[in-house]
């Protein structure tokens, strides 16, 4: 099925508005990423960057540097992505994870090194934060992976299978299929922008009780915009909330992968719209170096609406991915906001952007929080409180 799945990507997921592309990957996905360079040519892409990682290499450097070596190493840059993006290129992500091989790494390293790879890539942060490149992520699986998930000896064949059936690539026509997903969300966001939402309030088993603040002009949105689909799966809709507002705590429902550390069971604290607070079974160190990454990473800048009862979620697995993870629940994000979740919000620089309740941050940092008793009600502009999601799911 790589074919019908390469042709998703290119012809619906990626915008080619120029012939330069540049995709990063696990280097362990080498040859499938040769058959997409190879179907991307035919489509009149003659400008290709590849940048292949070595998870293995990268987890020996980082083991072995000291975080002054990490700060000077051009290697955890990413230089060359400000240069493509000044070309307008298009980018594709593939993500292939490799479950707990950053478990013995600092945290402290783990959150600079992210900090690197976001901080130096301006150019292209400016203009996929303005809507002016394509861009996509994605996922293909690799042994390790598959063998971290499944203890069978067709464990690569399994992940491979789930991957096809959660990007709908086992469907008649995938294109398609997803053209009918993608109006299935729009029509949650026109719902919920008509709603004129001020505040909602999640509450679940697990003890989460979390107040977010929407700003005025809030705009929901899914993973399509004009230039193709940024996310591939993708169930969800999500807005930015004002992050100056948040109050509560909140409980994660999945595990989260951050830089291929194990972060499990753990609880985040808000007031006045700052993590004050936080706890996890496993990897608390590596949750706070992620709260404590930049002075606006401890806000929130996501908060995304995901039904329980979804392709992903009714699998029953933990990926170990944030991209199947996240949809599969309802999840907020630490750091960054979304500017296209503002009304005019693409025309605003950072600081306007601020003024209106949407974060700034160098980080932006998923995890889940969606169960399947998960209650959402929505206070709106009027005083009217409503239930937007019931047991998990929309009710509206």
């Amino acid at each position: 099925m790589d074919e019908k799945y390469i042709k998703l990507l290119v012809d619906k997921c990626l915008w080619f508005n120029n012939k330069s592309l540049l995709i990063s990957y696990n280097k362990l996905n080498k040859d499938f990423v040769n058959k997409l360079v190879n179907y991307a040519k035919t489509k009149g892409t003659d400008d290709v960057f590849l940048e292949e990682i070595d998870y293995n290499y990268k987890h020996d450097l980082l083991k072995e540097s000291t975080i002054d070596e990490i700060k000077e190493n051009d290697y955890f840059k990413a230089i060359n992505w400000n240069e493509y993006a000044k070309k307008d290129a298009t980018f594709l992500f593939i993500e292939s994870e490799m479950p707990g091989l950053m478990d013995d790494i600092e945290p402290e390293k783990l959150a600079l090194e992210s900090y690197i790879r976001r901080s130096t890539k301006p150019v292209y942060n400016e203009k996929r934060d303005k809507g002016l490149i394509s861009w996509c992520i994605a996922a293909y699986p690799n042994e390790v992976w598959a063998h971290d998930l499944f203890a069978t000896d067709d464990a690569y064949d399994k992940l491979y299978d789930y991957i096809m059936k959660m990007c709908m690539i086992d469907t008649n026509n995938p294109l398609v299929s997803w053209d009918n997903q993608l109006t299935f969300a729009d029509n949650m966001v026109n719902k919920l922008n008509n709603l004129k939402i001020k505040k909602l309030h999640y509450t679940n088993s697990l003890g989460t009780d979390l107040y977010l603040t929407l700003p005025d002009n809030y705009l929901y949105a899914s993973a399509k915009d004009e230039k193709g689909i940024v996310n591939m799966p993708s169930y969800e809709v999500f807005t930015s909330p004002d992050y100056r507002c948040t109050e509560g705590i909140v409980y994660s429902a999945l595990p989260l992968i951050h830089n291929g550390a194990f972060i499990d069971e753990f609880w985040i604290k808000f007031e006045k719209g700052k993590a004050i607070d936080c706890d996890a079974k496993k990897g608390k160190e590596v949750l706070e170096g992620i709260i404590n990454s930049d002075p606006n990473a401890c806000y929130l800048g996501e908060a995304a609406l995901v039904n329980n009862d979804s392709p992903i979620s009714n699998t029953g697995l933990v990926f170990k991915t944030t991209l199947f993870d996240e949809n599969a629940s309802c999840h907020l994000a630490l750091g960054a906001g979304f500017n296209e979740c503002l009304k005019y919000g693409l025309k605003m620089n950072e600081k306007e952007l601020l003024s209106c309740g949407i974060n700034q941050s160098k980080n932006h940092v998923d995890f889940m929080i969606g169960t399947p008793d998960l209650n959402i009600e929505a206070t709106l502009e009027n005083g009217d409180k409503i239930l937007i999601f019931k047991d998990g799911n929309f009710c509206i």
